[in-house]
C-alpha cells in the first residue's frame, strides 16, 4: 500500500502518466450555457467520496490532494472541508497556481509515494515543487477570458484596442497581465525570455498545454529546446476542458518547474 495522490482535471496530467503513477484525476464540471460554456468546482461531498475510496485503496497510508488555486475555484474550499472528516489522513495542498505546475507537483509526489515515502514527505515534496514553479498563459484571443471575468475590463479593452497577443501569468493564484505583444512570434520570444530569466543557467522542466494550437505548441517547444539550458525537458499536453473554456482556442499554458539549488535537475 502507499500514499495516494488526488488531483482535479485542471492539472493536465496525461491519462497514461496518471495511470502509471496511480494518480486519481477527478473531472471538474464543464457545462453548456446560452453564452457558451462555463465551469463549476467540485463539491465537498464529491471529494469526500473520492478521498474515502483512495484511503481504502492505500490502506489508510493517507492522501495528498492538489487542486487549482482557491482564487480561481471553490474546489479548494470543498477539499479542505472534505479532508477535515478524515483526521489528518488527507492533506490538501494550498496551491497558488493551476495547470501543469500542479500536475508536476502531483507527479513528483506520486513517484515518491511509489518509492514508499510517508504522507508528510509526499506532501512536503508537492509544496516544494510548487514553490519553484511558474505559469504563464498565451491568449490567441480575449473573448473567453473576458467573459469568464478572469481579467479586468480595462486589461481586456486595452489589449483588444492594441490588437495584442497578451501573455498572462498566474501570481498568488490570480491571473495577471505579464506582457502585451503584437504577434505570436514576439509572444513566444517573450515567453522564452521569462523562463530563462529565472532559470539562471540550470535545467528546467517545461510543460506546454495547448488548446487547438498544435502547430503553435510545436513551434514553442522547438524554441524552448533551442534556448533552454542543457538537461532541460519539454513536454506538450492538451489543455484540459475546464481551462480551455476560459482561455479559448489557440491558447497555450506554459508551466515551468525550476531546479532546486541543491539539485541539478527536476525529474518527472
Amino acid at each position: 500500500m502507499s500514499v495516494r495522490v488526488v488531483v482535479d482535471s485542471s492539472c493536465g496530467v496525461p491519462p497514461a502518466i496518471a495511470a502509471e503513477l496511480g494518480i486519481t484525476v477527478v473531472d471538474l464540471h464543464v457545462m453548456s450555457t446560452d453564452d457558451g460554456a462555463s465551469t463549476a468546482g467540485l463539491s465537498s461531498l464529491e471529494l469526500c467520496a473520492v478521498y474515502a475510496r483512495q484511503l481504502q485503496r492505500g490502506g489508510d497510508d493517507g492522501v495528498v490532494a492538489l487542486h487549482l488555486s482557491k482564487e480561481l475555484s471553490s474546489t479548494w474550499s470543498s477539499a479542505t472541508a472534505a479532508a477535515a472528516i478524515f483526521d489528518d489522513k488527507v492533506l490538501v495542498v494550498d496551491t497558488p497556481t493551476v495547470g501543469m505546475a500542479v500536475g508536476a507537483a502531483a507527479m513528483a509526489a506520486a513517484r515518491l509515494a511509489l518509492d514508499g515515502a510517508d504522507l508528510a514527505a509526499c506532501y512536503e515534496l508537492a509544496v516544494e515543487i510548487l514553490d519553484r514553479s511558474a505559469t504563464w498563459i498565451y491568449l490567441h484571443r480575449l473573448d473567453e477570458m473576458r467573459r469568464s471575468g478572469r481579467i479586468s475590463a480595462t486589461t481586456a479593452v486595452v489589449s483588444t484596442a492594441l490588437a495584442s497577443k497578451p501573455i498572462m501569468r498566474i501570481a498568488d493564484g490570480k491571473v495577471e497581465l505579464a506582457a502585451k505583444t503584437r504577434t505570436q512570434t514576439k509572444a513566444f520570444t517573450r515567453l522564452t525570455e521569462f523562463v530563462l530569466e529565472q532559470a539562471e543557467g540550470r535545467p528546467v522542466f517545461v510543460a506546454i498545454q495547448e488548446h487547438e494550437a498544435r502547430e503553435a505548441s510545436r513551434r514553442l517547444k522547438e524554441l524552448f529546446e533551442q534556448a533552454l539550458p542543457a538537461g532541460s525537458s519539454v513536454m506538450v499536453v492538451e489543455l484540459s476542458d475546464a481551462l480551455a473554456v476560459h482561455t479559448g482556442p489557440g491558447s497555450l499554458g506554459v508551466s515551468v518547474v525550476y531546479s532546486a539549488e541543491q539539485s541539478a535537475q527536476f525529474r518527472v
